[in-house]
């Protein structure tokens, strides 16, 4: 099921080349059991099938109908990696969101929330498959997740004004302020990266890199009317080479680092007013 990680998620499939066999199946597991849930929401049937349908998936989900191959899997994870249900849970709880006629998000706290449910729970749960267990260095893999998810909704907008979903007003310097605020939580994120052990450190790197380097494609359109033309923007190959080597040295420097002194503080106040970031790490 690999595959679904190559078709829907180039920037990570490349990424992933760095990351052992046994490593990259498991991360398949994750993402093809994110990728189903996202399936199922985003798919062009009505909103009561798709309601139905994510009712149905869930509740297989609980009752661990092993049946169902990705559940199987997702399931396993949560075994062998000692992933909290809480964190699976948040995931759903997030993906429902998107399960109404409209989706419009008016406030920060409510985008980063919604950000650390769709993804900044797959970045504690890729951290945890990664074999990280220094708790700073966790709640920085929750804010690689959301660092990416704000890049998609700057990506997205579109796309999901399509859907009739908004996640940010449709202009160009509200694009350009989440990707900011985006920039804030790569930033903070990186030093937790010196936890992850050394094998898999490099894939982790290069991926943040590249979804980094989207927000810069973005910004480079200057204008609403640039934005709309451009269509979904992708990092070309040839940057992803060059992210890639730049990453070379991003692996030099963490090997420098001694202590995480996690300094994202306000943002995971603002989350904790929702969420219980200790419960779940």
């Amino acid at each position: 099921m690999s595959n679904l990680l190559e078709k829907h998620a180039k920037s990570f499939y490349w990424a992933s080349f760095f990351l052992s066999k046994k490593t990259f199946n498991k991360c398949s597991a994750l993402y093809n059991f994110c990728r189903t849930l996202d399936d199922i929401v985003d798919n062009e049937s009505k909103l009561e099938t798709r309601k139905e349908n994510f009712i149905k998936f869930k509740k297989d989900f609980s009752n661990k109908d092993f049946n169902n191959p990705i559940i199987k899997e997702m399931w396993s994870l949560i075994e062998s990696e000692n992933i909290s249900e809480k964190v699976v849970n948040d995931l759903f709880y997030g993906v429902e969101t998107d399960l109404e006629e409209k989706v419009q998000i008016n406030s920060k706290k409510d985008l980063l929330v919604y950000s650390y449910r769709v993804a900044g729970t797959v970045g504690l749960m890729m951290s945890k498959i990664l074999k990280v267990k220094n708790k700073e260095a966790l709640k920085g893999a929750i804010d690689l997740g959301i660092a990416m998810q704000l890049t998609n909704i700057a990506r997205d907008v579109c796309e999901d004004k399509e859907r009739n979903r908004q996640y940010i007003k449709p202009d160009f310097s509200s694009i350009q302020k989440i990707i900011f605020d985006s920039q804030v939580f790569y930033e903070k994120s990186f030093h937790s990266i010196s936890n992850i052990p050394i094998r898999s450190r490099f894939s982790v790197i290069v991926a943040r890199r590249v979804y980094k380097k989207i927000g810069d494609y973005i910004l480079k359109q200057k204008s609403t009317e640039n934005y709309n033309k451009a269509g979904k923007i992708y990092v070309p190959v040839f940057r992803k080479i060059v992210e890639t080597i730049l990453s070379i040295f991003d692996f030099i420097k963490l090997l420098f680092v001694k202590d995480i002194n996690y300094d994202n503080d306000l943002n995971h106040k603002i989350l904790k007013e929702d969420v219980n970031i200790d419960e779940r790490i």
